[in-house]
């Protein structure tokens, strides 16, 4: 038995967050590299430019100054003083040249070494706030199970008890008129007892995705036990709104490794949706059967559909199949998709606007050599 009851060390999406930052970090480093080499270039080429024209300069003077000479002088050729000159001068332009390159080398290595360690002291900085944000955001988080939990045993504890009183009302009324009216509003007060149950029970299980808490107690068990466990519950209802409800169970293994609760909790939140959407004369089928190392539920109706565009958007949280339905949080499809990846399953739906849905999930199945087993998959 698996207990998948601890928050791991870094969550999605944190982990989500460090990668994003460091990408970030990346891009930054390279667009500055670039920005630095195109600098130097551009340096380079400036002084490149600046040095060719003094050459040019110099050349045109030191030629004017031989035509010069050439022209008030019988001996052309330079005398042997003013080639040495020149090539005293042209000496010591080299090494000017070469010493200020080495100190505009030096001055770049400074300005970039002082660039890094600006950068790394703000990128420290960063780090520092991250990790205070997250310390503090832990302890919000931890307060806030706290309190949810206080709150919840209590909300649960006066809930049970009007589900109680709502119950005796219901056995202790009277034959007749009045005491048929008093069991109809007792069994209205009993439903909305455990709308508001099922509403608790989300709102808990959704801080517990948050917190990385979600509860899955994964064991060898009769994947068709849960299954008839959901049409039982179920029937009744579908035949009070006048919706057909058909079961499936196709031949084959259906010992599968999965929470027999928290799979019942899924199923129910598949059936309530499908008896919601679907109106009076319309059909559910609920089928089962073994799928490769799965064994996948499928849940159909012929309700209204949902558009291709929100098939995926269906499984976030506050998000509902009919935006214009407001009986429910939109909260339990999003539960359901974490209870599956919990159990290394799939959940996705096909629909068709008009026709229908059909929610399908896996849960892994038990392979008949305990030794050879299954990953994930859908």
């Amino acid at each position: 038995m698996n207990n998948k009851n601890r928050r791991p060390k870094k969550q999605p999406e944190r982990t989500q967050t460090d990668q994003s930052l460091i990408a970030e970090r990346e891009k930054t480093d390279r667009e500055l590299a670039e920005a630095n080499a195109e600098i130097d270039g551009d340096a380079d080429e400036v002084i490149n430019t600046a040095r060719r024209r003094a050459d040019k300069v110099v050349q045109v003077a030191r030629q004017r100054a031989d035509e010069h000479r050439e022209a008030h002088s019988s001996d052309t050729s330079p005398s042997g003083d003013i080639a040495w000159v020149r090539s005293q001068e042209d000496a010591a332009v080299r090494g000017e040249r070469a010493a200020a390159d080495v100190a505009l080398l030096s001055e770049e290595t400074a300005r970039r070494a002082a660039l890094a360690a600006l950068l790394a002291v703000e990128r420290q900085h960063t780090d520092l706030h991250l990790q205070t944000e997250r310390h503090r955001s832990d302890e919000a988080v931890d307060a806030r199970d706290e309190f949810l939990a206080v709150v919840t045993h209590d909300l649960r504890t006066l809930l049970g008890g009007v589900a109680l009183e709502a119950a005796i009302l219901s056995k202790s009324a009277e034959h007749g008129v009045a005491g048929d009216s008093l069991r109809q509003r007792a069994g209205t007060l009993e439903r909305y007892v455990g709308r508001m149950s099922r509403l608790v029970d989300d709102l808990v299980d959704v801080a517990s995705i948050e917190a990385g808490k979600l509860r899955v107690l994964v064991e060898q068990s009769d994947a068709a036990r849960a299954f008839g466990e959901a049409v039982d519950a179920f029937m009744p209802l579908a035949a009070a709104r006048g919706i057909g409800l058909n079961s499936e169970i196709l031949s084959g293994s259906l010992v599968a490794k999965f929470d027999h609760d928290r799979v019942l909790q899924v199923l129910s939140n598949l059936l309530s949706n499908a008896i919601r959407f679907t109106r009076r004369g319309g059909q559910i089928t609920l089928r089962i059967q073994p799928r490769d190392e799965f064994v996948r539920f499928s849940v159909t109706d012929t309700g209204t559909g949902i558009p291709a565009e929100q098939l995926e958007m269906i499984f976030e949280r506050f998000t509902q199949g009919n935006r214009y339905d407001r009986s429910g949080l939109g909260l339990g499809l999003f539960i359901s998709r974490r209870i599956i990846e919990a159990h290394g399953g799939h959940i996705w739906c096909e629909s068709t606007v008009g026709v229908g849905s059909t929610f399908f999930f896996t849960v892994p199945a038990q392979p008949d050599d305990p030794a050879a087993g299954a990953d994930g998959g859908g």
